[in-house]
Parts: structure tokens; sequence; C-alpha cells
């Protein structure tokens, strides 16, 4: 007779290895909440006392701003970034596809939009998350609206402007991103685009067959996989990260406020076409610019054209459209961008409107 049978784990094993690690995951949520609450009067005593730095001073102010946000900014990664990865191993791409196929369009946009939310694909897997919606029968304007709506409202900047601007603006920024994904891609896939998709998108099958990957995982696994998205993810973005937190301080403590209100400030009618010419060139993800967006923002923009520029620099940035370009041809590339900046723009004028 030949294989064995693996013997039953202890229930008294299994019940004390469950009790160590809710009381693992307890002790690591209270060190992160304790870390997050002592941050600003650590460094404040730090900078302020420590190294007896003048609070009113450009170094003194400048690098309280860095050191303060980059350890804020980090802690929020960790936690948030977690969290979302243990929820989103719960809904799989291909689960997500068998939800967007056969979907009219309107009711469809709306749906990819919601699901680009929750479901915070980064722009390095755009173009496979692309194909395998296409190929699964996703319309190509429905698809186009959850690639808008996954980089451009994500978990990380809605927590990060509900920490800093509050929950008023937080849901102003959801509602902004929601509204332009559903009208670019409804209105992309009226203009009959499919024509600009490239061909071998169409050839890939899945024979109408859906796989869940992530069926069958234990709790362990999905906190397993959040660590390692953690670290994954961490040391993908921490250079853009410091460079996006470096350029705040400098701005917070060095630059001038009517440089930036001569070409985007209120009494600037272009001030928000500018912020997003601007940041479309950019490189960064929320997490990089949000320091920057708050630092314009201490220093009298206004909140739509702050919006905007963030908008901008998260939606269209150049390696996603690098990437982007290897599914899409020339034509829906240059409409994808020109429709999207064209609502981020609109939304910007129009919460400086609201806002003022």
């Amino acid at each position: 007779m030949s294989g064995h049978i693996v013997p039953a784990e202890d229930p008294v094993r299994r019940r004390q290895r469950l009790v160590r690690g809710v009381a693992a995951v307890a002790g690591v949520f209270v060190t992160w909440l304790a870390a997050y609450r002592v941050n600003g009067p650590w460094w404040n005593l730090v900078v302020y006392r420590w190294w007896s730095l003048d609070p009113r001073s450009r170094w003194g102010s400048g690098l309280h701003f860095f050191l303060y946000d980059t350890v804020k900014i980090v802690l929020l990664l960790v936690g948030i970034i977690f969290v979302v990865t243990v929820l989103r191993s719960y809904m799989s791409v291909e689960r997500t596809r068998a939800l967007l196929g056969g979907r009219r369009e309107g009711v469809g946009n709306v749906m990819a939009s919601g699901l680009g939310v929750v479901t915070p694909f980064c722009s390095c897997s755009a173009v496979p998350a692309f194909i395998g919606f296409v190929a699964a029968g996703v319309p190509i304007g429905v698809t186009l609206s959850f690639l808008i709506a996954s980089p451009l409202v994500n978990e990380v900047a809605i927590a990060l402007l509900l920490g800093m601007f509050g929950p008023g603006i937080a849901a102003l920024y959801v509602a902004a991103g929601l509204t332009v994904a559903v009208v670019a891609g409804w209105v992309l896939g009226r203009l009959g685009v499919q024509r600009w998709v490239e061909p071998f998108v169409f050839q890939t099958r899945l024979g109408g067959k859906v796989i869940d990957s992530t069926a069958g995982l234990t709790l362990r696994q999905r906190f397993q996989m959040g660590r390692e998205e953690v670290r994954s993810i961490l040391g993908r973005i921490w250079p853009y990260l410091l460079v996006g937190i470096g350029l705040g301080a400098v701005i917070h403590g060095w630059a001038p406020q009517d440089f930036f209100a001569r070409y985007a400030g209120a009494d600037n009618p272009l001030g928000v076409l500018v912020a997003v010419v601007v940041g479309t060139p950019l490189y960064s993800n929320a997490a990089g610019v949000m320091p920057l967006v708050q630092a314009l923002h201490d220093k009298g923009l206004p909140m739509g054209t702050l919006l905007a520029f963030m908008m901008s620099v998260v939606a269209l940035s150049l390696p996603e459209l690098i990437l982007l370009r290897r599914v899409l041809k020339p034509p829906l590339l240059a409409a994808f961008v020109a429709v999207t900046a064209t609502g981020i723009v609109a939304v910007g004028y129009l919460f400086n409107l609201v806002l003022a």
C-alpha cells in the first residue's frame, strides 16, 4: 500500500497558534499606532529643542517637514498596503474580469471605475490587466474606465488626503476621480476605438473559464502576502518617495509663495491647465506626490488646481503610457491622454469654483 495519511492537527495546538497570531497582529497594530501618534511630538523635540532650529526659519521648517512627513507617509504606506493586500487577496484579477464581462456600457463604466478603486493595481500591472479584461470580453471603454480609476483613485491617496485635509477634500477627490474615469471610458468606448488596439490583445483567449488563483489561501498566507507586498512596494518607490518629500520640504521652506501664485495661483485663469501640463510628464505615485501637494497647499494654491496636478501625475505618468503603448496604437493612446486630461482640467476648474 503506497502513500501515507497526514495526521490532522491537534485542535489545542491550532488554537494556540491562532492566539499567537492574533496577539502578534495586535502587537504590531499597537506599535504602529503609537509610532504614528508620537511622530509629530518627537520631531518637534528633535528639530526645535535638541537641534535648536527656529520653526519659523527656512531650515527649521523645511527639515521638520521632511523628517515628519517621511515617517508619517511610510507608516501610512505600511499599514495601508498590508491591509489592502489582505483584502485584495479575496478579489482576484480573474474574478474582476468575471464581474465586468458582458456588462452594458454606462453601467459597466460605473462598475469598472468602482472596482478600480477597491482593486488598486499599480502601473506595472496595467498592461496585463488590460489584456486580460479585453480577452475576457470586457468592452474597451469599460476596460479604460478601470484603467483610469485604478491609479487615479487609490487607497493611499484617499488615506493621505483624509489625514492631511479632512474628509471633505478626500470625498471630493474620490467623486472627481470616479467621474473622470466613468466619463472618459464612456467617451472612448463610444468613439469605436477597438480598431486602435493591437491585434494580439484580442487573440488572448481564456475559453470562458474563470480561475480563482486566490482560492484556498489561509489567513496566515494572506498575512504573508501583505508583508511581502509591503517590502516589494516600498522597495520600488522609496527613491521617488524621498524625492517627492524633499521637493515638498524645499517648497515648504524656501520657495516663495508668489512664484507658484504667478503661474498656477487663483489669480491665473490658466492655473489648472498649467498644473496638468506640468504634472503629466512627471512620474510619481500618490504617496510620492502628496508631500508636494501639501506644501503647495500651504503656499496658497487652490485645492482644485492641486487635485488636478496630483491626478495628472498619478493617472498620466510617462512610464504607464510607455507600457500602454505595447497594447494601444498611437491614435488610441493620444485619445486616452486627451480625454483623461480634459476631464482632469474640468474637475480642477469646477473644484476651484465650488471651493471658492
